[in-house]
C-alpha cells in the first residue's frame, strides 16, 4: 500500500472535487426517459472540461473487451459495471447506479451513487437506505490504526441485520496513481480473512454493494454487467477518502 504525501493528497483532493462536480451535474439529469448514452456523453464532456480524463473508458479488466463508457450505468437488479447505451432508458421507479472515475494530473478519483427516480417501491427505498447506512457505519470505524475487520464487520452488520446480502466478489480498494491499488477492502469479514491496519495517509475507495436478497451475483455475456443472482434490487455507494489520525476526509465532495 502506498502512503500519499502532501503533494499527492492535494492533487487527489482536487481530483475528487472535480469528480463530485460532474456527479452533481449527472444527478440533475437523471430522469425517466433519459438514456445511459446521454448521461455518458455529459459525463465525458464535463470531465474533459475540468482538464481531466475519464478513468473507466478503455479500462481493461481482462474481459472480452475494454469498458466502452465513461460511466458505469446500472439499473435496478444490476449491481455494477452496466454499460451506458442509447437503448438503455431510465423508467419511473428505477434505481439508477452511476459509478464514475477520472484522472487528474496522473492521479485517480472514484465515486458511485444510487439515485431513486420518482416514486419508488418500498423495497427500492429500503435497499438504498441500507446501503447508505452500511457505508456510514463502516466508514465511521476507519482511522489511523483501525483494522479491516473494524470496518468490514460494521458495514456487514448493517446489511445482514436487515436481511440483505453483502456482495462478496466485488470490493473497495486503494487508489492513487492507479484506479485499483492495494489493499482490497471487502465490505464483509469472515474468520481466516487477511486483515490489515489502516494508516494515516492512505487513500481508499470505500464502496458497499448490497442486494435486497442474495449476496450472489451473475455476470452478463457482455463481460461487464454484474446483477443479483435472484433478481433482487441492488444499491451502491462509494467515495474516495483519505485516512487521517482521527477518521477520514471525503475527497469526492465539492
Amino acid at each position: 500500500m502506498h502512503i500519499k504525501n502532501d503533494k499527492e493528497i492535494a492533487i487527489m483532493r482536487e481530483a475528487g472535487k472535480r469528480l463530485a462536480e460532474v456527479v452533481a451535474i449527472l444527478e440533475s439529469e437523471v430522469a425517466a426517459g433519459v438514456s445511459g448514452a446521454h448521461l455518458d456523453e455529459i459525463a465525458e464532456r464535463e470531465i474533459y472540461a475540468r482538464h481531466s480524463v475519464p478513468a473507466f473508458k478503455g479500462y481493461d479488466a481482462g474481459g472480452p473487451t475494454p469498458f466502452p463508457g465513461t460511466i458505469c450505468f446500472s439499473l435496478n437488479e444490476e449491481v455494477v459495471h452496466g454499460i451506458p447505451t442509447e437503448d438503455k432508458l431510465i423508467s419511473a421507479g428505477d434505481l439508477v447506479k452511476i459509478d464514475i472515475g477520472l484522472v487528474y494530473k496522473k492521479m485517480y478519483a472514484d465515486m458511485a451513487r444510487t439515485f431513486m427516480v420518482g416514486d419508488v417501491s418500498a423495497d427500492a427505498q429500503k435497499i438504498t437506505e441500507v446501503t447508505r447506512a452500511s457505508y456510514n457505519k463502516g466508514v465511521a470505524r476507519i482511522k489511523d490504526g483501525a483494522t479491516l475487520e473494524d470496518f468490514a464487520r460494521a458495514a456487514q452488520s448493517v446489511a445482514e441485520t436487515e436481511g440483505c446480502g453483502v456482495v462478496k466478489n466485488l470490493v473497495g480498494h486503494g487508489i492513487g496513481y492507479e484506479l485499483h491499488e492495494d489493499p482490497q477492502i471487502p465490505n464483509f469479514f469472515i474468520k481466516g480473512m487477511h486483515n490489515f491496519t489502516f494508516k494515516k495517509g492512505m487513500v481508499i475507495a470505500i464502496e458497499p454493494m448490497i442486494n435486497l436478497g442474495t449476496s450472489e451475483t451473475t455476470l452478463d455475456s457482455d463481460g461487464w454487467t454484474y446483477r443479483s443472482s435472484d433478481g433482487s434490487l441492488s444499491a451502491h455507494w462509494e467515495n474516495t477518502m483519505l485516512v487521517t489520525e482521527k477518521g477520514t476526509e471525503i475527497l469526492t465532495q465539492v
